[in-house]
């Protein structure tokens, strides 16, 4: 045995041994291309160099024995080679898969790192206040009736900010964790935009703002009253903040399809074309002119509460300055 393994040895060696070395640099070329063809190149190698050696060592005779043992290695090709590219294929779209999943996973620890740094930052002027005039008020450095009563409502105005951002919070949580859940029914836009209108009138007037709502036609969506009057406060407040006195705040409705179409345009100069896709974003502040007030999380629950019912939001530049588009769909009897 051992006298028939040193005759056999180097053939098989000399013959097979440049076709592996062959296939190990076919398989560093395509290590940079595809999977699937990586994997094709390294079932393939070992076959290639197997057939090679039992070439050589049969002396190229081609015995009856030689054809089996030939037809056996071209039969295992056969199922190790297709088997080989769908494991290709396979590991690739997981590869791609993986990859995305980190990019996101990364992108979301970013954006929860910024978000506590400003959440913080925020936090702090309203608190600081508070306690500065608390301790005013418990040291009598503030006495009179006047003072007192100046300074309990400007504690009350910044609770109430304070509250506000942690109402925010507590609703973007829901959103992210994916804990939001709707009760949907038939609720019709009219309602919605006309009791948002209103509440936000006396807000628009003290900063000299033209607050204007039409409609071509009030439509009747599927969705939750009380998300979707908060996506239009959301906007409708965005909106106003950066509209300067005497600009003017446009709420139109429409129908367009199988959706109902909701319009705020303001007049805040525009947004750089860079920082369109960003503005839905957690936190996202932009140029300075367009810093919110609070944690700047109104259009990201926007969105999140759109998307909950199926519907879309965008943001681009028109006329003046910014159009959201809200598109949600109509209910059954709605649609044309």
């Amino acid at each position: 045995m051992l006298v028939e393994i040193g005759h056999i040895l180097p053939y098989a060696v000399l013959f097979s041994l440049p076709l592996a070395l062959l296939g190990v640099l076919l398989l560093r070329r395509s290590s940079d291309g595809s999977l699937a063809r990586a994997m094709t190149v390294l079932a393939i190698v070992p076959v290639v160099a197997t057939i090679g050696g039992v070439l050589a060592v049969s002396g190229f005779m081609f015995t009856p024995i030689l054809m089996t043992t030939l037809l056996v290695c071209v039969l295992v090709a056969l199922v190790t080679v297709p088997a080989a590219v769908l494991s290709g294929r396979a590991l690739a779209r997981r590869s791609v898969w993986e990859r995305e999943a980190r990019e996101r996973e990364r992108a979301a620890e970013a954006s929860r790192r910024e978000l506590v740094a400003w959440i913080s930052h925020d936090l702090r002027t309203p608190l600081a206040g508070i306690r500065a005039m608390a301790e005013a008020l418990a040291d009598g450095v503030v006495a009179r009736p006047d003072e007192v009563t100046d300074y309990a409502g400007r504690i009350s105005a910044e609770a109430e900010a304070l509250s506000g951002m942690v109402d925010d919070l507590f609703e973007l949580s829901r959103i992210t964790a994916g804990a939001l859940r709707l009760t949907l029914s038939d609720v019709p836009l009219a309602d919605v935009v006309s009791g948002v209108v209103a509440a936000e009138a006396p807000v628009a007037s003290r900063k000299g703002v033209v607050l204007r709502a039409d409609a071509a036609t009030w439509p009747v969506v599927l969705g939750s009253d009380p998300e979707l009057a908060r996506v239009v406060r959301n906007l409708l407040s965005n909106a106003i903040r950066h509209t300067p006195p005497d600009g003017t705040v446009a709420v139109r409705v429409d129908v367009d399809g199988p959706s109902a179409l909701l319009r705020v345009d303001d007049a805040c100069g525009g947004i750089p074309d860079t920082d369109l896709p960003r503005v839905f974003d957690v936190a996202f502040r932009g140029a300075p002119h367009r810093r919110p007030v609070g944690g700047g999380l109104g259009l990201a629950i926007a969105r999140g509460l759109v998307e909950a019912h199926r519907g879309t939001i965008t943001a681009l530049n028109h006329g003046p300055g910014c159009r959201f588009e809200v598109r949600l769909p109509l209910t059954t009897a709605d649609r044309p």
